[in-house]
């Protein structure tokens, strides 16, 4: 069995939270409502000043989903193929990036496991070449979207996706690597061998000096690619399809 490489999405994989980086191109396309995305932003801001508990998160993903009634997949998937573009890949960390490769170079598979939108993370991991992806999902009817959360993806949920995955793809967690900025991923970092905080919350920053966890700070963005080059990288580093 192989170990593999777990990426935490907002804030450790790139350096903003997903909600508020695609905002402005769910109001452009009239998608949500503008009140709604004030709501959105606070959860946001609550997370970064205080923190928050598992009731508070389920909540948040449960609000989270609420914003995408009434919304076409279809809709979301020419939304997502703009902005990857334009506003999700010039987000991503150089640094996390090149980690990733480094896991590659050694075999290992690379997954994203977020709270966002399983639409959006699978997105961002099929574009930067990843293995994988597991988000939150949301019930759809005739390809729209209901608003009702069926899967959240956070705190021991989140966990619990990564030993899903390892059981699926014959993955050694003792053998493997997880990344996240929160101590609301503590449950998701315990579940492998090597733990690492990237650019952490105090609460994680403590938890990590605690345990002998290390620290990783990212902070260099990475430059927009021509189509050329990205096709490089996704040649380099190719989805590989799951068993």
């Amino acid at each position: 069995m192989q170990g593999a490489a777990f990426f935490d999405l907002d804030r450790t994989l790139i350096s903003r939270a997903t909600p508020l980086a695609l905002a402005s191109s769910f109001r452009r396309r009239r998608l949500v409502r503008r009140r709604d995305l004030v709501r959105a932003a606070l959860w946001q801001l609550i997370f970064l000043i205080r923190g928050v508990g598992e009731r508070e998160m389920r909540r948040a993903a449960e609000d989270g989903m609420l914003l995408l009634r009434g919304v076409p997949v279809a809709a979301v998937d020419d939304l997502l193929a703009e902005a990857m573009e334009r506003v999700l890949r010039p987000l991503v960390y150089r640094e996390s990036l090149e980690l990733a490769r480094t896991h590659h170079g050694r075999d290992e598979p690379v997954y994203v496991v977020s709270a966002s939108l399983q639409q959006i993370v699978e997105r961002v991991a099929d574009d930067l070449g990843l293995d994988g992806a597991v988000g939150s999902t949301c019930e759809v009817e005739s390809g729209v979207y209901t608003g009702r959360s069926l899967r959240p993806c956070y705190g021991s949920l989140k966990a619990d996706a990564v030993r899903e995955i390892a059981a699926r793809d014959s993955i050694d967690l003792a053998q493997s690597t997880a990344y996240s900025d929160s101590h609301t991923d503590v449950a998701f970092l315990e579940t492998v061998g090597h733990p690492t905080a990237v650019n952490p919350d105090k609460k994680l920053c403590k938890i990590a000096r605690e345990r002998g966890w290390p620290v990783l700070r990212f902070s260099e963005p990475l430059v927009r690619r021509s189509k050329k080059q990205r096709g490089r990288l996704l040649r380099r580093h190719p989805v590989r399809p799951s068993p």
